[in-house]
């Protein structure tokens, strides 16, 4: 699945949002809404991740569904 796709089906993919990154609420994921950049935004705040490491984890969440 490529992000143009998730993208697509922001609403579906919120599950697998929250199961991935808890700490996000559902506020936040319904804010990001299909925003790339904004989500790996999100991640590093809430995780305290660097910009890298975000956009790592976003690849590897992508690659998995």
């Amino acid at each position: 699945m490529n992000w143009d796709q998730i993208e697509g089906k922001w609403k579906e993919m919120s599950g697998n949002l929250k199961a991935k990154w808890g700490e996000l609420t559902d506020d936040e994921i319904a804010e990001i809404n299909g925003d790339r950049e904004a989500l790996e935004g999100k991640i590093q705040a809430k995780y305290g991740k660097t910009k890298e490491q975000a956009k790592e984890e976003v690849d590897t969440f992508i690659d998995k569904i």
